[in-house]
């Protein structure tokens, strides 16, 4: 967002801690069907509600005072450098043009020649702080996790790495050579879709839904209805996988599935609401993967998290692995 809060250093931050707060109060009333309604909530819960205000309120602040921050500055910036804020035309040591943070390009962005209010900017901006950090951190967890417990995969996906990166740590990372980690987007792949993030979406119908595919016949879905869409069973669905056993952690699979077909593994989901932040999401991980495991090997410790029998959103223990520090030549 171009705007620096020291996360590393203050690891509890009012906002961070709202925000998981938030996602298990958000958990829990989910999956209890009466409580989706607000007036019912509201009655039996009174005292969940007024917590839940609360942490809206600290999201919602923080944000905000991320976009003032953020605006202000480009105005100044506008003052220094003319009609152009200094941030597209900032260049970095070795003189590449650097680009516009999300947040200066949604502040500068117009709709039918009108700007983006502070409330429009605002949902965008939650959107990726919340579901940049939260999903992502989530999938690099049980990542680590199921590599700690899968030797083979481990030393492949290491093997991968120094292929690429080779023994020089310091190689600095590019779209090029992060593409070129094509077996480690399988293993991000295959622990999505044993863990997903996300393991439920909704959609609104817009139109009439005629099927043909129900294993209860044909039938018409009316528009206005709303319905969910289990991601967790799809890819766990051993008709869809073309296999006999989803439960087995085996990145190879998507090299062989047909590259025609894209809904094999969609746990970003797909279409045109697809999460727009999904490549990005995908290079995050890519980072992160490599410089861990250029440093050091992963052990398995503590008890098995099995899905598929349970959906596992978040461990109630942690994600619990061994590191061994690499020998280094």
């Amino acid at each position: 967002m171009g705007s620096k809060i020291n996360a590393q250093m203050d690891k509890t931050t009012e906002y961070t801690s709202a925000v998981s707060e938030m996602t298990e109060l958000t958990a829990w009333r989910f999956i209890r069907i009466h409580l989706n309604s607000d007036l019912i909530y509201t009655l039996l819960h009174p005292l969940k509600k007024l917590r839940q205000k609360k942490l809206i309120s600290i999201m919602h602040n923080f944000t905000r005072k991320i976009i003032e921050e953020r605006r202000a500055a480009l105005i100044e910036s506008t003052k220094e450098n003319g009609s152009k804020p200094s941030t597209n035309v900032e260049t970095d040591e070795i003189g590449t043009k650097k680009r516009s943070a999300l947040l200066d390009v949604l502040l500068q962005s117009t709709i039918d020649g009108q700007p983006l209010s502070d409330e429009d900017i605002r949902e965008e901006v939650e959107t990726f702080m919340f579901e940049g950090h939260d999903t992502t951190a989530t999938c690099l967890s049980f990542t680590l996790y199921l590599l700690a417990r899968n030797p083979r995969v481990q030393q492949k996906l290491f093997a991968e790495i120094r292929h690429i990166y080779g023994e020089d740590y310091s190689k600095p990372f590019t779209l090029m050579n992060l593409n070129e980690l094509k077996y480690m987007e399988c293993v991000i792949k295959e622990s999505l879709r044993l863990y997903p993030a996300v393991p439920l979406i909704g959609r609104n119908l817009k139109e009439d839904f005629k099927y043909t595919h129900s294993v209860l016949g044909k039938g018409v879905i009316p528009a206005g209805t709303q319905v969910l869409i289990s991601i967790f069973g799809s890819m766990n669905d051993p008709k869809i996988l073309k296999c006999t056993n989803p439960k087995e952690f085996r990145p190879e699979r998507f090299d062989e599935f047909d590259a025609a077909i894209n809904f094999h593994s969609i746990p970003f989901s797909a279409g045109p609401r697809n999460c727009i932040g999904q490549k990005f999401a995908m290079y995050e991980m890519k980072v992160a993967l490599t410089k861990i495991l250029q440093t050091y090997e992963l052990l398995p410790f503590g008890e098995e998290v099995i899905p598929v029998v349970n959906i596992v959103l978040r461990s109630e223990t942690g994600m619990q692995l061994g590191l061994k520090k690499r020998m280094t030549t």
